[in-house]
């Protein structure tokens, strides 16, 4: 049998909640709903970390973002109890990366989108891309949605061409124009649904029209929150969203959906369908808290930026005519890691253990009642997020899952099974299993060489500081 096509969609910022087959009744995405139908849905699946870059570094080198070095969304810095942890900006050329790898299987490798992993030397092009088109080290769009764009690696298009767009376009031309002797492999890393929250016209006034008839316009749409705990917000309040209802959000949501069925019509048109394996995921959790707040991930806890389940949990699809049973669902709990050694096996390509040492090949679960060896899956986020989030970590064993937070070290454990808004810390009440947890989560600390942030020693001196109005004494 030929090789598999692998066509990886990756969307910035997707909440667990954002797709109608996820259980939005605002949101309209039958394309990708479709997709669900057609495969394999997972109602445990996680990023592994609640912002983008980390998360990214972990689906190309098959590692957790503490033991690969890149914790924080690159170019991201903040402080407030706790100083910052240094973090490597660029995913580290030592790395042998995913495309790099399914080279050796004589794969085309095209990356289209998003990046936000380095700028040269560290860019596509030397991480084993053939294609690069669009990835620098943006983490969005500076200038907007709209042509001119005035990205790196990605020419304008006619003023007004919008880029989610022109991304599949350019994906849709991969395609077409491929080497049809040789595989591909395609990263389509979409920048949307990413701020800034901008859509065309026309949907958004659909959807102004729905929220109006769901009687959406008359409902409490924000809570507003205690103050951020980094010092560069201190004095802004987190902004929780309490029902998906932003009709900007929603636009560019269902144009995402029109444009994923173009990619997918063109496989089909190309006879590409039955040998093309996709995985649909997103880099972290919906942006529910923050900057706008455009989403809500209800009954998740908060969102990106946040080591609750808003932040980590995500949507994710497997399709694979004939070898994936439609309609099929899976509770075990997978991870960004596990891509790697997954593509690996279908490209036919022996694993490599060192390399992604963290990921767990998803084969298994591809078929009814599948199970995975793996126990146990860790994170480690020692920043302070833009989005309200302190420095932590975590572990999820089984329906357990304990978190850590470093600025006093306590600790919280949530029995998934029963409380999946983590609304009931059992720490207390389930002393054995908070101590067992914690001391794994310890145990992978010391094994990853996890950095933890200490005390920041002028944090009283900066916060007396900042909220000084006259001009010092002298």
């Amino acid at each position: 049998m030929n090789k598999p096509n692998i066509l990886l969609i990756t969307i910035d910022d997707l909440g667990w909640k954002d797709l109608s087959c996820y259980g939005s009744d605002f949101y309209e995405t039958p394309v990708i709903d479709q997709l669900a139908a057609d495969g394999l849905k997972f109602s445990n699946a996680y990023a592994s970390c609640p912002v983008c870059s980390p998360t990214r570094a972990s689906i190309m080198s098959g590692k957790y973002p503490a033991r690969v070095g890149v914790t924080q969304w690159i170019g991201g810095h903040a402080v407030g109890k706790l100083k910052d942890v240094p973090y490597f900006n660029t995913l580290p050329m030592n790395e042998i990366a995913l495309p790099a790898a399914l080279k050796k299987a004589s794969y085309q490798t095209w990356h289209v989108g998003k990046w936000h992993l380095g700028e040269y030397p560290a860019n596509p092009l030397t991480h084993g891309f053939d294609v690069n088109i669009g990835g620098c080290g943006w983490g969005c769009p500076h200038e907007g949605y709209f042509s001119p764009y005035n990205m790196p690696e990605l020419a304008n298009g006619p003023k007004g061409e919008y880029l989610t767009d022109r991304i599949t376009a350019e994906a849709v031309n991969l395609i077409k124009n491929r080497d049809q002797k040789q595989p591909f492999f395609l990263n389509l890393s979409h920048y949307a649904v990413h701020t800034p929250i901008e859509a065309p016209t026309d949907l958004i006034k659909k959807y102004e029209q729905k929220a109006a008839r769901m009687g959406l316009d008359k409902m409490k749409t924000f809570e507003e929150g205690e103050h951020f705990a980094c010092l560069h917000k201190k004095d802004e309040r987190i902004k929780r969203r309490l029902i998906q209802s932003d009709t900007a959000y929603a636009a560019m949501l269902e144009n995402l959906d029109m444009n994923i069925g173009k990619v997918l019509e063109t496989l089909s048109r190309e006879g590409l369908e039955k040998n093309t394996i996709i995985l649909f995921t997103s880099d972290n959790g919906g942006l529910s808290t923050a900057e706008g707040s455009p989403t809500c991930n209800l009954p998740l806890s908060e969102g990106k930026g946040w080591m609750y389940e808003g932040g980590t949990r995500v949507c994710q699809l497997i399709k694979w005519p004939g070898k994936i049973k439609a309609g099929t669902t899976t509770a075990v709990p997978v991870t960004s890691t596990d891509f790697y050694p997954t593509f690996l096996e279908l490209a036919g390509l022996p694993l490599m253990p060192d390399q992604h040492a963290d990921g767990t090949s998803l084969l298994p679960l591809f078929k009814e009642n599948g199970r995975l060896a793996r126990e146990d899956i860790y994170w480690h986020y020692p920043h302070y997020s833009n989005q309200g989030g302190a420095p932590a970590a975590s572990i999820r064993s089984g329906t357990w899952k304990l978190i850590k937070f470093f600025e006093d070290n306590h600790l919280e454990l949530y029995n998934l099974a029963e409380d999946i808004e983590e609304k009931v810390n059992l720490a207390e009440k389930k002393k054995e299993i908070t101590a067992e947890l914690h001391q794994k989560l310890t145990s992978w600390q010391r094994e990853v060489e996890a950095l933890i942030p200490g005390p920041n020693k002028n944090y009283q001196f900066q916060t007396a500081l900042d909220s000084r109005t006259d001009p010092p004494e002298v």
